[in-house]
């Protein structure tokens, strides 16, 4: 990055606060919940998945993209250390 002028910000490279797809697995498992009973086997939980995920409605992703500079915030406010994210 450097060696290309590439500034980086300092914060933990793995930190979830600022994975989306993190945020995006959390609201399908939402979504799960919603079923009126337990998938009965890998075959229907996978089938319930694709469903869940080809139905999220783009304002979802809308609203996670537009989080991120407040997230990027939250986290830099506390050092990497833990948000409300």
């Amino acid at each position: 990055m450097e060696d290309n002028d590439i500034s980086v910000l300092d914060w933990p490279p793995q930190s979830p606060d600022l994975n989306s797809i993190e945020h995006l697995w959390h609201h399908i498992k939402k979504e799960l919940a919603k079923y009126p009973r337990h998938a009965k086997g890998v075959w229907e939980i996978w089938k319930r998945v694709a469903e869940v995920w080809n139905n999220i409605d783009p304002e979802v992703c809308q609203n996670l993209i537009e989080s991120m500079p407040r997230r990027i915030q939250a986290v830099m406010k506390a050092k990497g250390g833990h948000t409300k994210y």
